[in-house]
């Protein structure tokens, strides 16, 4: 990541940060761990900080570093492009529900989710192995870490980044 992103982001955080009374909300979490570096960098980029600072309730679905890592080259520098804006909001609201879900409210077996980005699905699927998450391209990604609890809702960390498309078969 380059250093003007992480700027422009510490610099939003903070004034987000401070005009809220959460002290322990996503964006602060996501801020205090350098593996959502890259995760930041693309809130910030689409101007989501400030609502995902907010009240929520969310679930947010948050991608590592090397999940962005593993885009085709070129991805994450082009979605980040104050042109793409609408793109990029469009791939960070499909990361996101509007309510609080822990990784034991997602039902057995598998589940059809609604994002934020509201004409798309998530396939949720819960078992012993942990859960996973079919993404619009067919994709799975891992849940490797589970329930981060914030002021206002959860995180859940994945190792994929989730991209929209067509709705996941889920079976």
């Amino acid at each position: 990541m380059k250093p003007n992103f992480k700027t422009a982001f510490f610099a939003a955080a903070l004034s987000v940060s401070a005009a809220t009374a959460h002290a322990n909300n996503i964006v602060d979490i996501a801020i205090s761990d350098d593996r959502f570096s890259t995760l930041v960098a693309a809130v910030t980029a689409a101007g989501l900080a400030e609502t995902l600072a907010g009240p929520g309730p969310f679930t947010v679905y948050a991608p590592v570093n090397d999940a962005f890592a593993a885009l085709p080259v070129g991805t994450v520098e082009t979605l980040l492009k104050p042109e793409n804006k609408a793109q990029l909001t469009d791939v960070l609201l499909y990361h996101v529900d509007d309510r609080k879900l822990t990784a034991d409210m997602i039902p057995a077996g598998s589940n059809s989710f609604k994002p934020v980005l509201a004409s798309e699905r998530l396939c949720i699927t819960a078992n012993a192995e942990g859960v996973k998450i079919a993404d619009g391209t067919g994709e799975i990604a891992n849940v490797i870490i589970a329930d981060i609890q914030a002021d206002n809702g959860v995180i859940h960390v994945v190792d994929k980044v989730l991209l929209p498309g067509t709705r996941p078969a889920c079976h």
